[in-house]
């Protein structure tokens, strides 16, 4: 499970854009839960969970890959990922991982 702060801005419209991103990256209607958890699978994942986090300021990712899939496959899924989280958090890949290193500073 990861989570991944969201840009000034992209909070407002979290819920509606956790469930359309999931549309736009992986053309998949997301299932979802009572608990506002949106849930699809999609190439190399079993299970792509998302939900919002702390007062709606982050969103939570939980996975299950699929061992067996192969590596274009895992390319194809890794890359429409990235650009998930980009749409939802308003963050880069870049950004996001200096974001993490931040908070794990924080934390110490």
């Amino acid at each position: 499970m990861q989570e991944y702060q969201i840009k000034r801005g992209y909070t407002k419209t979290l819920t509606d854009s956790m469930a359309q991103g999931l549309r736009d990256q992986f053309g998949a209607e997301p299932r979802a839960s009572s608990e506002g958890r949106y849930t699809i699978t999609y190439g190399a994942l079993l299970r792509l969970e998302v939900w919002p986090g702390a007062e709606g300021k982050t969103l939570i990712v939980d996975t299950e890959a699929n061992k067996d899939a192969d590596d274009e496959t895992i390319i194809d899924t890794n890359r429409r990922f990235r650009n998930y989280l980009q749409q939802v958090t308003g963050y880069t890949a870049k950004e996001r991982a200096k974001k993490a290193q931040q908070a794990l500073k924080g934390k110490e």
